[in-house]
């Protein structure tokens, strides 16, 4: 066991911010990231945390986002064409739109959504509204590929 340890710390680096990277093919074993040093994004239906992604955390495949939905916000149709997406509530109830099939979503419900499928999120209460999105896999350099067709039909006469 002695060897494995000290084989390992031999063959590991410690960066700032806690990221441990092998030195041997810079492969990276993971990153701690604190609340302070989350990149936060506020836009005008909410904000994104981006906890994974190739900037954020040098990920390849995943890029995970909180997204906090301002009272009666939303994110409007989009699609994301080479991803797939697991939304998952928090907090908040939100109006899940998959294709043309809409559900009503409540803390500890989640939708899959597969590639190039158009959904939209909308909070459908007075509260700020919490979700955990999961993309994978990371497609540019922010790792996310979003198409908003939210002015094209049927999308535009949904709601």
């Amino acid at each position: 066991m002695a060897f494995i340890s000290e084989s390992f710390a031999l063959n590991a680096v410690y960066r700032q911010r806690g990221t441990l990277e092998l030195m041997h093919g810079r492969q990276s074993l993971g990153e701690f990231i604190s609340a302070t040093e989350v990149k936060r994004e506020h836009l005008e239906w909410g904000s994104l945390a981006w906890f994974s992604s190739p900037t954020a955390s040098k990920s390849k495949e995943l890029v995970v986002l909180e997204v906090t939905l301002s009272p009666t916000g939303g994110h409007n149709f989009h699609k994301h064409p080479q991803q797939e997406e697991v939304i998952y509530v928090i907090e908040g109830e939100i109006e899940q739109w998959l294709d043309r099939e809409k559900r009503i979503l409540r803390p500890g419900d989640s939708v899959f959504i597969g590639p190039d499928t158009v959904h939209a999120s909308f909070n459908i209460v007075d509260r700020t509204a919490k979700l955990l999105a999961i993309l994978g896999p990371c497609i540019g350099s922010e790792g996310y590929e979003l198409v908003d067709v939210s002015d094209q039909e049927p999308w535009a006469s949904l709601r």
